[in-house]
Order: C-alpha cells, then structure tokens, then sequence
C-alpha cells in the first residue's frame, strides 16, 4: 500500500531542509504530530531512532535508514506483521522554489490490510505535514526578509 503527497514551498531548498530534518520539532507546525522523542541523539542520521506519537495512532519508533543531507531522508518502522517505509525528498525547482515529496509504503502480510483500513488517515496527516511546513517555511523565510512576499498562513490545529 502506498500514500504519497507533493507540496511546492516558496522559499529555497535549503531553508526547507533546516525545517524539515528538524523532526523533533514537527509538533509545533504540524497538528498530525504530538510528540517526536530522539532516542539515540538528536538529528537525522543513518541508525537514529525516533519516537513518535500521533493522534488517533499508537505510539511508533522509526529508525533512519537513508540520508542524503539536503535532499531527503527515509525511515523505517516495524509492527507486528506490517514494515513501513517513510521518504522525504526536498527538490529545488528554482532559487527560490521547493518541491517536497513524502510516500508511506506499508509491506508485510499485515501492511496492504492496515494500508487499505488506514488510507484516510495517513493521507490527512501527509496533506497536514506538508502545508504545515510549507505555512512554517515560508513564514520564517519571508520574515527574515528573505523574499518578497509570504502567504500569511497560519497551521490549523486538527
């Protein structure tokens, strides 16, 4: 089973990067996100584990199986019959344009039941982490004088 959602932020790749790795810090901009402990040490990197509690789903432990610094990281969850699988990609489309990707893909004799029973969902939170950080992004980016103009969006709480 798979979810995917795309977002374009206005401001450059790597404002969107400093944001968007700093996962402990997702709650703050993103109501799909209540907590994120780092239980191996703060940031991304390849073997660091972090815990994460959403609402309305049990609390996960993902472990970071991939970094390309700048680009994207992937991460890795396991339960009881399902693997999932998290990408986060960060695109420049121009100077001052992202294009940021996320895909959950769900495998194991569970994932495609469980993908089927939780689409919804996953998908609500995917469209709320991205205009989420495209809210945070561009906000910090236009304020610190960065651009000419921001969106003035504000991150609604679900």
């Amino acid at each position: 089973m798979n979810s995917e959602s795309t977002i374009e932020i206005d401001a450059p790749a790597p404002a969107v990067w400093a944001v968007f790795a700093d996962v402990e810090r997702w709650p703050d901009w993103t109501a799909s996100v209540d907590r994120v402990t780092a239980l191996d040490g703060a940031g991304i990197e390849v073997g660091r584990r972090f815990e994460i509690e959403q609402p309305r789903l049990p609390r996960l432990v993902w472990e970071v199986t991939e970094v390309v610094p700048g680009t994207g990281w992937t991460w890795r969850q396991h339960s009881p019959g399902t693997t999932s699988l998290a990408v986060h990609e960060i695109v420049a489309t121009g100077a001052e344009r992202t294009l940021v990707r996320q895909r959950i893909t769900q495998h194991g004799p569970l994932g495609a039941v469980s993908g089927v029973l939780m689409r919804r969902l996953i998908r609500r939170y995917l469209r709320l982490e991205g205009e989420g950080l495209k809210a945070r992004v561009e906000h910090e980016h236009h304020s610190h004088g960065n651009g000419a103009h921001g969106n003035g969006a504000d991150v609604a709480s679900a």
